[in-house]
């Protein structure tokens, strides 16, 4: 299989998953939107606020299903002039809506609950009501997990934010159910203290979805595993001596491009540079579905001993330094009398541009006749 054929099968997977997500999205509004009709129906019957509340947050479930599918159709909409990487983290964003969606609920249900408590009305409960609650629980944990086990499988946050949704709800329903058994057995009301604490588990619930999806929108660390393979892929090639400073930019839900450096002998012509650069891009893209869009050329010293010597002893000196993880795209050049090289930097330092000044002040004192061109670096895949 060429990468034509690679790219045109994985356009058929993301055709595939969105028909996944629209497909679950769907169950979940029709679930919600039947369970919030016979709690509402309950909670006023029985005068129970906690019923109500639980049937009003059904319907923001539905909602947030109906925004996962508005935001997946907008997502899987093909690149164009204005957006070249595509639509894919429009995701993000129903992801975010989702997230103010549950904060929305558990704040408006905390006031409710407040005047409840103020306020209260005695609940009227029956058999039949609770008995439908019950029933509600048991649908709502199998929603959630179902939901939540499609979201991870195709990597949508905003079902696996649904799924969480739907599993407090359970929780939120069967907490009722218990409020209702202690009212009965003892008469005493605790419907709108537990609405309360209720509201805060899910205000709690709302801020952390929001946090995660802001933090993602933001733009976060690359993933030190999928770094990892993708530099064991580059530096599989012979003709590459080390492969550094990976770049990898997230245009929505498994959408990579980047760049890389790659360490190479100074033998090598442009045109046998040029076709290794084209083979790695080719193999990355077949094996982890990224696309490297630059890949850019560290010439390595191989013909000189002296100069091979020399790389070793800076290297000594630039790693005796705390907080220094790699050094890397050494080249010495006699003629010119210049040395360069990048230093990467851990972010655990305290003051980066300190440390990398007392590496280059180092190396000056003990090549003092060379002119030195450094750069600090940063591992942008860190741990």
């Amino acid at each position: 299989m060429n990468i034509l054929q690679k790219a045109e099968a994985m356009t058929g997977s993301d055709s595939s998953r969105e028909k996944t997500i629209i497909r679950t999205s769907i169950i979940g509004i029709t679930a919600n939107v039947f369970l919030a009709a016979f709690k509402a129906v309950i909670g006023i019957l029985t005068k129970s606020i906690a019923i109500v509340l639980d049937a009003v947050n059904n319907i923001s479930d539905a909602g947030s299903s109906l925004i996962t599918i508005i935001g997946t159709k907008l997502a899987g909409r093909e690149p164009d002039k204005k957006h070249p990487f595509g639509y894919g983290r429009i995701e993000y964003l129903s992801a975010m809506i989702i997230s103010m969606i549950v904060l929305y609920a558990g704040v408006t249900s905390f006031i409710e609950s407040v005047k409840q408590i103020i306020d209260p009305q005695t609940p009227e409960y029956n058999t039949v009501s609770l008995i439908i609650v019950a029933v509600a629980v048991v649908v709502k944990i199998i929603l959630g997990r179902y939901v939540k086990g499609v979201g991870e499988k195709v990597n949508s946050d905003s079902l696996v934010n649904s799924g969480e949704d739907a599993t407090l709800d359970s929780v939120i329903s069967a907490s009722t159910l218990v409020a209702a058994g202690i009212f009965l057995l003892s008469g005493v009301s605790l419907e709108a203290w537990l609405g309360a604490v209720i509201s805060a588990v899910i205000i709690k619930s709302g801020v952390e979805m929001l946090r995660d999806t802001i933090s993602q929108i933001l733009g976060e660390k690359n993933d030190p595993e999928l770094t990892a393979s993708i530099k064991r892929t580059v530096s599989s090639f012979p003709q590459v001596h080390g492969a550094y400073d990976l770049v990898l930019n997230n245009y929505g839900p498994d959408v990579w491009n980047g760049s890389i450096h790659i360490e190479v002998p100074d033998t090598c012509s442009a045109d046998e540079l040029d076709q290794l650069i084209r083979s790695i891009q080719t193999e990355v893209f077949l094996k982890h579905q990224v696309v490297l869009t630059a890949i850019g050329v560290y010439s390595v010293n191989t013909r000189d001993e002296d100069i091979i010597e020399t790389q070793k002893k800076v290297r000594e000196i630039v790693l005796s330094h705390d907080h220094v993880k790699q050094m890397h795209g050494f080249y010495l050049n006699k003629e010119q009398k210049t040395m360069r090289f990048d230093v990467v930097i851990s972010f655990n330092a305290k003051d980066r541009k300190a440390v990398f000044e007392e590496v280059i002040a180092d190396v000056r004192n003990a090549f003092p006749d060379l002119e030195l061109q450094a750069a600090m670096d940063t591992d942008f895949a860190e741990v």
